[in-house]
């Protein structure tokens, strides 16, 4: 493992950050949380200003259209793009950061010239349909059903948790194609464009009032079996180079903005008295320490990455797992801090409190994540 940054490296960031402040100045302002189309608009907006000043896809391989960057760059990038303020990928994330790279490691060449370019571009946004009602953390025991029609897959079933479904123009989507095969071993990855005939999208409000998620409901829905992404019933191996980004470094500037908040709080702490309460002092102290190990921890994982070609480790749910975890407690400080005001939600962190509840279900909930530490890095036996 290597933490030092090479010459090379700091030169990539300084021209980062000088493009930063030259660019996001000029930036329109964020449309409001609930304009799905607006914000969907100005997150694609953002991309495009990425994908012509060379930033997009900055870690993808060069023939899937990215700049061949290494994991070392990405995490440059990652890191002062969260610092300057810059845009969170938002209705876009799943195309960048999960459909992108698994398509990228596991599609045909006709396939990445297809899906891909327009993602980089900032042209198409990706959904994710993996969670269903009855099949949330245990994936595997997913019930939509495809069967094979010919060169088509008729689909029927649904999708839960689906992120920025009604604003999506395709979905990852997981269907079962052998119901007779383990529940491992019968499911196969599907990109599913959202204009097909049989689909209802339900949008789902959360804790927070915000609608990023939705109901999928699939109602003979034909799929192409050009759309399949690797082999008939190998699903689940795909589905896993999907979850490795999800958990490698999909939350790398969350890291970055929650030690932001954590200062911010300290200075929120001395301003309105609570500072002199010694044991709150120590909680923002040990939270300090946490996110600071947790961003070692992040090193750590890129360094393991570029040593094997790229694809994140198992280490990123170890990351997952603790992160969850300090996140909540994170908001939590922040409730303490703010006193009677912490139920106010025009306040600072109020929301990011609601939001952080789901941080231990999301991307996989911290139960699955100790199952996989003590299975595949302690080498410990399979529950029963």
């Amino acid at each position: 493992m290597d933490l030092a940054y090479t010459p090379e490296e700091e030169d990539f960031r300084e021209r980062l950050r000088e493009w930063l402040a030259k660019v996001l100045p000029g930036l329109p302002a964020k449309p409001s949380p609930d304009d799905w189309p607006g914000r969907r608009a100005y997150d694609l907006g953002w991309q495009r200003m990425l994908y012509d000043a060379g930033y997009a896809g900055l870690h993808w391989p060069v023939d899937a259209g990215g700049q061949g960057a290494t994991p070392t760059q990405h995490l440059i990038f990652l890191e002062e793009t969260e610092k300057a303020g810059a845009p969170y990928v938002g209705a876009n994330f799943v195309g960048l950061l999960h459909a992108g790279p698994t398509i990228a490691a596991e599609g045909t060449a006709e396939q990445r010239a297809r899906w891909l370019p327009p993602v980089l571009r900032g042209e198409q946004v990706w959904c994710q349909g993996f969670s269903e009602p009855d099949a949330g953390s245990d994936l595997a025991a997913l019930r939509t059903r495809a069967w094979r029609d010919g060169e088509d897959y008729v689909v029927n079933g649904s999708k839960i948790w689906t992120s920025h479904a009604e604003v999506a123009d395709w979905c990852e989507l997981l269907v079962r194609t052998d119901s007779a095969a383990p529940k491992h071993r019968g499911i196969s990855w599907l990109a599913m464009p959202m204009d097909a005939p049989g689909i209802t999208v339900r949008p789902l409000r959360t804790l927070a009032g915000s609608t990023e998620f939705a109901e999928v409901f699939l109602d003979d829905v034909r799929i192409p079996v050009a759309n399949r992404v690797g082999a008939e019933n190998d699903g689940w191996r795909v589905t896993m180079v999907t979850l490795s980004y999800e958990r490698g470094t999909a939350f790398v500037g969350e890291v970055v903005a929650c030690r932001r908040v954590l200062g911010a709080l300290a200075r929120e702490a001395r301003a309105n008295g609570r500072w002199d309460d010694a044991v709150l002092r120590r909680r923002l102290g040990r939270l300090n320490a946490e996110f600071r190990t947790l961003w070692r921890l992040t090193q750590w994982n890129v360094s393991e990455s570029q040593t094997t070609g790229g694809v994140p480790g198992v280490g990123g749910s170890v990351f997952k797992l603790r992160y969850s975890h300090a996140r909540q407690e994170l908001y939590d400080a922040a409730a303490e801090v703010l006193g009677p005001e912490a139920l106010d939600l025009g306040r600072d962190w109020t929301l990011d409190r609601l939001s952080s509840l789901s941080y231990t279900i999301a991307a996989g909930t911290s139960q699955i994540q100790m199952n996989i530490v003590a299975e595949r890095i302690l080498g410990l036996p399979k529950g029963r």
